[in-house]
């Protein structure tokens, strides 16, 4: 994937937000992102995608999930193509809520590719994750799966490990530590230990102000990311 992307932030609100809440929050994630410079992914509803879209100018709007079916039958299902003209550019897949079996997986990493979806697939162990490696999907979301929403975050060896055991089958793929992040700080800290983006939900949603949690998160990325360049 490339390098124009590093660092991003994921704002990953899942389902506890909806229409006018969830737009309200893609706003204030829209300025970030104008404010930065970094690349923002913002998840919403299917129903919310093409509201967000026309309603903000820097996110990349994210599908929660997709289904790996094409334009015909499929009753009740999630057509790539929908989304896409709806206005979403990534998807998330294998979420730990949402867990797909390895050939269903990459079945349908191929389609997001064939439309030129952006796909952020979840692993939730290292060896998952270099499994998952091999069927190169565009971001890894490399999260204990036990971590989440606790507010405990992933300590550095895993980043590390994990970013190195990704990094060694494809260098392409963007990887992603984002389990227990609550703070701006955890965000730095992802980033100036090797992780090319994060984001969170908890740590978001039950900030007093969500919004500038946001605000705080991009800053921090991006503070981080300009000391490692001045460090090289």
């Amino acid at each position: 994937m490339k390098s124009s992307y590093k660092p991003f932030l994921v704002v990953n609100p899942k389902s506890y937000l909806y229409g006018k809440k969830s737009l309200e929050l893609a706003k204030a994630a829209d300025d970030a992102a104008r404010e930065t410079g970094i690349t923002l992914f913002f998840t919403c509803p299917f129903a919310d995608i093409r509201l967000i879209k026309e309603n903000t100018d820097n996110l990349i709007v994210t599908a929660q999930h997709m289904d790996a079916l094409v334009p015909g039958r499929g009753m009740g299902h999630v057509l790539p193509e929908s989304l896409k003209e709806a206005g979403a550019s990534a998807v998330f897949l294998n979420h730990a809520e949402n867990p797909l079996n390895v050939s269903v997986l990459y079945e349908t990493i191929k389609r997001a590719k064939a439309l030129d979806i952006l796909t952020i697939v979840c692993a939730d162990s290292v060896g998952e994750a270099v499994a998952v490696a091999q069927m190169k999907p565009d971001i890894l979301l490399c999260e204990p799966t036990d971590l989440i929403g606790t507010g405990q975050v992933a300590d550095n060896t895993y980043i590390h490990e994990t970013a190195a055991a990704i990094r060694a089958i494809d260098e392409d793929i963007l990887v992603m530590i984002a389990s227990g992040i609550t703070t701006a700080e955890d965000v730095y800290n992802v980033i100036k230990e090797g992780g090319d983006g994060s984001g969170g939900t908890s740590g978001i949603l039950n900030a007093p102000d969500p919004g500038e949690r946001v605000h705080e998160m991009a800053r921090a990325m991006m503070k981080a990311a300009k000391e490692l360049e001045e460090n090289k």
